[in-house]
């Protein structure tokens, strides 16, 4: 994923799995140095793997949706590496239910951790990496959060959310972009779900593989000021993404 030819330092929440482990491995592969977040113990593997592979990563076990110790990692991680100059948002959970049997605490799991987790990281990395001049924020954000889904209003209301909140950011002078999937194949939560798949495959929107996902990504990270882009799954899903990024030469 080149986002820069530059090595930088990146940092990945929600990496132990899906969409955040397959970014992991990615940018590893194109010489970051890849910071692996995850609630669980499954950043700890995918770091040891890409690390087992000859790349460069560091696991933090980190509740993302607990402000305190989010603040904490950051201030680790910024004595550590200086500055994190790549944050990709992707930790997400879901808590399906109808709203009249939806909890306080299932709505309030989803936003925190969906949602404010994003504050979080980046209201405590920023600061570094506004200082270096350069950087990039990515949000994994969902197709939810604009069509809406029966059973998941916290889930669409939270993706929701985050793309408005990623164009606040962008339009307050930070580079990122709000990406706004469908469905992954092979660990995406989605997958995970047999009715969430049959009820996508009704609606004409096949599960999006990593490998397909991650060019589509790419691809839309290498686009102009102001980019939109499709994501095609094998039944032509089609995934809105949006990104606000100023034209820099290519060595940068």
């Amino acid at each position: 994923m080149q986002l820069t030819h530059t090595p930088r330092v990146a940092l990945v929440t929600g990496a132990g799995r899906g969409i955040g482990k397959a970014i992991a491995e990615r940018l590893a592969s194109h010489g970051h140095t890849v910071l692996c977040v995850s609630k669980s113990e499954t950043c700890v593997a995918v770091a040891n793997d890409i690390v087992a592979k000859g790349w460069k990563a560091k696991a933090y076990q980190v509740d993302v949706s607990d402000a305190a110790a989010v603040a904490k990692a950051c201030e680790q991680i910024n004595a550590e590496f200086g500055a994190v100059e790549i944050l990709v948002n992707n930790a997400g959970i879901t808590r399906d239910k109808l709203v009249m049997a939806m909890s306080e605490q299932d709505w309030n799991d989803v936003l925190s951790t969906n949602l404010s987790s994003a504050f979080y990281w980046t209201k405590g990395l920023v600061r570094p990496m506004t200082k270096k001049r350069w950087g990039r924020i990515i949000s994994i954000s969902s197709v939810t959060g604009v069509q809406g889904n029966a059973g998941q209003a916290n889930y669409a209301a939270a993706n929701s959310a985050l793309d408005a909140w990623m164009h606040a950011q962008c339009a307050a002078g930070s580079v990122g972009a709000s990406v706004q999937w469908g469905a992954w194949a092979g660990g995406g939560m989605a997958s995970e779900d047999a009715g969430t798949l049959s009820r996508l495959e009704r609606m004409g929107m096949g599960a999006l593989s990593p490998q397909h996902g991650l060019v589509a990504l790419q691809s839309v990270l290498a686009g102009g000021l102001r980019a939109g882009c499709g994501l095609a799954g094998h039944a032509q899903a089609q995934v809105v993404a949006t990104l606000i990024m100023p034209t820099e030469p290519a060595s940068r």
